[in-house]
This record gives C-alpha cells, structure tokens and sequence, in this order.
C-alpha cells in the first residue's frame, strides 16, 4: 500500500519550522516502521493520485487561503476512492468552524460564541453587551494560524469594526469574548490517537500576546491530567471525531469548567516528541486504521 503524508506548497506565508519538523521526524518513523509514505503537496497538479491507497492529512496548512479546491481536491480522493485519514466527511464538517454549534446542541461546553454570516452587517460595541466582556476574539469561520483575527477593546472596536465589515463582504466570522483565563492559565489541548487518549499539553502566550502558537512566541508545557479531565476531553471525540486518526481536543477552564475552543482534526501539530512513546501511539492508532 502506498501513503501520502499529505503536507502543502511552503510560500514563506507560515513560520512552521516546528511543523515541518515533525513532519519530517513522523516520515522517517513511518518508514523505519517498513511503510511505503512519502511527503505530498496536497494540490500539486503534478501528483497521479492513483498511485496512493491512502491519504493522512499531517500539514495542510494552506487549506482555509484555498477552501474551494481543498474542497475539491477532497472530492477527488473520494472519486478515485483513496481512504482519507481523517474521514473526509470529517475534514469537510471541521473545516469551518460553525461545527460548534453542533457541538453545543450536543450538550458539550464550548466557549460562548456568535456568528456573523457573509455580507450581515455588524456592531461590535453590541457583542460587549452580549457577552458581558471589554474584550472579544473576532475571526473567520474558516480560518488557521490567527490569520485575520482580532482582539478588539472598547479602545479598538471601532478600527476593528470597520475591518470586518470590510472582510465579512467575502466570508462568515465567529465572535467570541476574551478569556483572561487564557492568560492567566493558558490553553489546554488534549491529543487523542483513534479515539485513545495520548497525551496534553498547556499552551501560554507570550507576555503581551494572546496567540498561544509557537510562531507567535507561545510557549509548550507538557501535563499530566487526573482521569477526570481527561474524560471530559474524551466526550468531544466520542461524538464527533469517530475513525479518527488524530484529534486534539482545544480549550480552557474558566470557574473550573472546560470550555472548548477549537475540535481540530485537519492539520493540528500534535507535539509528538512530548514522549517517547507517543509515536509508537500513533503508529499502532494508523494500523488499526488502515
């Protein structure tokens, strides 16, 4: 069976030193393991995609710039009947982040949030109210990386305001309130393997930032989490990450309630040298999958 570690074209747009070295380390793991893998672009006209059995999302990371033929190109994987991991039902429902609001009526935590459909005109002073907050997150729907998003104050909000309803002419937007707890406690993301708890994490900001990625100065800490907590992240995966290769599981606890951010199942670094172990985890995750 031949696999495609399915990556992108790297135009200097991301700084994903860390990713591409996962993905470099996974790569020759998998090969030491006797699999036929190799790296490739997932919209490079130059692939026969006829030539793979499978197709492991690993780092995409361009797919929300090109939403309509990433969209495609899932279709074609369909067409030539190429397994997908993860599912490309799956990928296709994550890839815009409206899915919370399934997640919501599920009966799951996520964090408080209210979307802004193409073309809708928007008031963001109105959101303060809403969310009784100073602060709100405002991002697109389908969107990675903090790629436009803002953070907006009551000092900002009419800069900001003007910015989206000049960028909601072309998409839908989500809008969250800031949680200081984020700062103050970080973001946790819970990494799941087939439906198996793997290992998690801690991410914080650097001090002035609310970005929690590495490329824009976040910083990683391992955890150990009870059972409990774990059970909580578990839920998320159960209903909505079912065949999965890989799930991570975003969020945070605000008055000691777990609050999901983001279900990321499309191309989520999954801070695999955390242990030792972990790459063994998915090694045995993707057998039972193929």
């Amino acid at each position: 069976m031949k696999i495609a570690l399915i990556t992108y074209l790297d135009k200097g747009a991301y700084d994903t030193t860390t990713v591409e070295s996962e993905d470099d380390k996974l790569l020759l793991f998998l090969k030491e393991k006797g699999l036929n893998i190799e790296q490739v672009i997932w919209n490079d006209e130059n692939i026969n995609w006829g030539d793979y059995a499978l197709a492991i999302l690993k780092s995409p990371w361009d797919y929300f710039d090109l939403i309509k033929d990433f969209y495609q190109w899932l279709g074609l994987l369909e067409e030539k009947k190429i397994k997908l991991l993860n599912p490309t039902d799956t990928v296709k429902w994550n890839s815009n982040k409206k899915y919370l609001q399934e997640i919501e009526a599920a009966g799951l935590k996520i964090i408080p949030s209210a979307f802004i459909n193409k073309q809708e005109e928007v008031l963001l002073t109105d959101f303060f109210v809403k969310f009784d907050t100073d602060k709100l997150i405002v991002k697109p729907c389908i969107s990675g990386g903090a790629k436009n998003t803002f953070k907006v104050t009551r000092e900002n909000v009419e800069e900001v305001n003007q910015k989206l309803n000049q960028l909601i002419q072309e998409e839908d937007f989500i809008i969250q309130p800031f949680l200081p707890e984020i700062l103050e406690s970080g973001e946790w993301s819970f990494i799941f393997f087939n439906g198996v708890y793997s290992h998690s994490l801690i991410k914080q900001a650097k001090a002035g930032d609310f970005r929690v990625q590495p490329a824009h100065g976040g910083t990683v800490h391992p955890q150990k989490p009870g059972k409990e907590l774990i059970a909580i992240a578990q839920q998320y995966v159960d209903l909505f990450a079912k065949n999965c290769l890989y799930a991570r599981v975003d969020g945070t606890f605000v008055n000691d309630e777990f609050l999901l951010m983001e279900l990321e199942l499309i191309e989520p670094f999954l801070f695999l040298n955390t242990e030792p172990q972990i790459y063994d985890r998915y090694y045995k995750a993707l057998k039972e999958l193929m």
